[in-house]
């Protein structure tokens, strides 16, 4: 692994301190002061420590535009989630439905290994997905009722609304 300038520690320093301090505010719901001081020093400490292990941006990332297109992000994500989930379901309380359970595989653009993660992740939290593999540029996924082996139709059904806004993030 190479070795970090200062100015790219300091980057990935003040993400991984945001983002943290962002899961802080959220976890204990409160802006007393008291609580945002522990929460400053606590998520500082742990920013310190991790530098190297768990921030793969740097200051970059938090563009106001790529902010809006995380958000973007997270409302399709929640839309594919709940679609999923209700699929899911009614496919457990109907038993008579077909399911058609294999293996698909299509190729991604995502070019860093923290977007195809991200991807990877975002397939497998929606119901009737699962990630088995990536290998380089290509992902090989469960899905619970096949409804295509080509590709690039998969590709389209599966991962094409998450890799679109990705693609602007990273």
């Amino acid at each position: 692994m190479k070795s970090l300038t200062f100015n790219e520690k300091l980057s990935r320093f003040i993400v991984n301190w945001f983002f943290l301090m962002l899961v802080w505010i959220a976890f204990t719901a409160s802006f007393a002061t008291q609580e945002l001081i522990v929460g400053f020093l606590a998520t500082m400490i742990i920013s310190f420590l991790s530098i190297r292990l768990f921030t793969c941006c740097a200051l970059a990332i938090l563009k106001p535009i790529r902010i809006v297109y995380m958000i973007w992000y997270l409302f399709i994500f929640i839309v594919a989630l709940i679609k999923s989930n209700l699929d899911v379901a009614r496919r457990v309380l109907t038993p008579s439905l077909p399911i058609n359970p294999g293996i698909v595989k299509f190729k991604t653009k995502l070019t860093t290994d923290y977007s195809k993660m991200v991807l990877a992740n975002s397939i497998t939290l929606t119901p009737g997905t699962l990630t088995v593999d990536i290998i380089d540029d290509t992902f090989y996924i469960h899905w619970i009722d096949v409804k295509t082996t080509d590709p690039e139709k998969a590709f389209t059904e599966i991962a094409e609304q998450f890799e679109k806004i990705l693609l602007k993030i990273f």
